[in-house]
């Protein structure tokens, strides 16, 4: 193939690619590279096989998700408000925000100590200004523009990628812990195995790519919901499988490498104590990997959490606007939607306030994890029902992979957030 063509055939590629590439890319925020980095650390490269093992499960719940927003042409909480009732959606909504604002401040905590440790200066003022940044961009730039700039900003992950080649790596062994599972009955195992399945399986990664789906119909006047269109459906089935595909394989593939590293510098020097941030990690790598290690960590922690502090507020917004039945839509002026962006800029304004009332990040992702637990499973059930629900989807139901999946994803995740919950009340007692 000539070079033009091959230059072609990417920007064509690139251009199928949009909310499953950028929610995919969320899911390592600087809140998840903390959850991997600590499993490296205190596990080496024995639980690289998660990575492996989630792949199918995440890809069929996001596909599931996508498909819903593409034949409704409404995100989840609007679906769940027209047929289900209302204290349904108002819990799970409500459930879903106060996880998202404590992965908020984590995340941008996690920002804010990053910069100081590259910059020097002030961590609470990196805080403020990377919440006013973001609301900014997602207020006052149309969202065909925006979704842009967040594709191009996935790119930053690649810096966890190149991380890998500027350090010893047992590429055998590496392989042996991906493809073989090795378990363990020891509790702390367990429930790192149970965080990184609740890392990467997340609900608000469910609402953000529904309401994506809903948010191109308005951009892409050609294009309609399959309800309605369902001359549309093959094609675009087809884009939501890749686009779906490509963004959680891109999201695993960096989490791999996220636990790689700091399993082969980190815990092979006994460092795994006192990481409990991105930003530990960070700090722990430059003397065991050497500077340029330790910059890359850096600069992917600083950019993953441009683009998921945008997600984590944006899947808020639409939720609890959809529920409402407000204006939503990243393509609006703020007069046309003031509630929706007055949700988005009051998210991240509380995410941004954690940092200043000396909330502990581990204590935040704690919360947020018991949170993400009690509403993930309900809803990934209801997204099974509505998505089998003819009333709503018309002829489109699932096809027999993606019900199998899905039903194994909401199983397997029913197990690891009941075990994750019987044991944080162990704890907390």
């Amino acid at each position: 193939m000539m070079p033009s063509a091959r230059a072609g055939a990417g920007r064509e590629l690139l251009a199928r690619l949009g909310p499953g590439l950028v929610t995919g890319a969320s899911d390592d925020d600087p809140s998840g590279i903390a959850t991997y980095s600590q499993v490296g650390a205190q596990f080496g490269l024995s639980m690289l096989w998660t990575m492996f093992f989630s792949l199918p499960l995440m890809i069929a719940i996001q596909e599931i998700c996508a498909r819903l927003g593409r034949i409704t042409g409404v995100g989840i909480a609007e679906s769940l408000t027209r047929h289900y009732p209302r204290p349904l959606a108002l819990a799970l909504t409500s459930l879903l925000c106060l996880a998202n604002v404590f992965n908020l401040g984590a995340d941008i905590c996690a920002m804010a100590a990053t910069t100081r440790l590259v910059a020097g200066g002030f961590a609470s003022v990196y805080a403020v200004l990377f919440g006013v940044l973001s609301v900014a961009l997602q207020v006052y730039v149309p969202y065909r523009i925006y979704v842009r700039y967040l594709k191009w900003l996935t790119l930053v992950l690649f810096a966890y990628v190149a991380a890998a080649f500027v350090v010893h790596v047992p590429w055998k062994e590496a392989l042996r812990a991906t493809l073989m599972p090795r378990l363990s009955l020891n509790p702390d195992y367990f429930m790192a195995l149970v965080a990184v399945l609740g890392t990467t399986i997340s609900p608000y990664l469910f609402f953000w790519q529904t309401s994506q789906e809903a948010e191109d119909l308005k951009v892409h006047e050609t294009e309609s919901s399959l309800r309605r269109r369902p001359s549309q459906a093959l094609a675009q089935f087809r884009r939501i499988s890749v686009d779906t595909r490509v963004g959680m394989a891109f999201s695993n593939v960096v989490a791999f490498f996220i636990i790689l590293v700091t399993g082969v510098t980190l815990h092979t020097a006994g460092g795994n104590a006192g990481i409990h941030t991105a930003a530990d990690a960070a700090r722990a790598l430059q003397p065991l990997a050497g500077p340029l290690a330790f910059f890359l960590f850096a600069i992917g922690i600083i950019g993953t959490g441009m683009l998921a502090v945008p997600v984590l507020a944006g899947a808020a917004a639409y939720a609890i606007a959809e529920t409402f039945r407000w204006p939503a839509s990243l393509e609006s002026k703020p007069q046309q939607a003031p509630q929706f962006y007055g949700v988005l800029a009051l998210s991240v304004g509380i995410g941004v306030s954690l940092n200043f009332v000396g909330l502990d990040p581990i204590r935040a992702l704690f919360w947020s994890a018991v949170l993400n637990g009690i509403v993930a499973v309900p809803l990934m059930y209801v997204l099974m029902r509505m998505s089998a629900n003819r009333v709503i989807v018309g002829q489109f139901t699932l096809p027999l992979y993606l019900r199998l999946f899905g039903w194994a994803a909401t199983a397997i995740m029913f197990v690891v957030s009941l075990v994750f919950l019987l044991s944080a009340l162990h704890l907390r007692n």
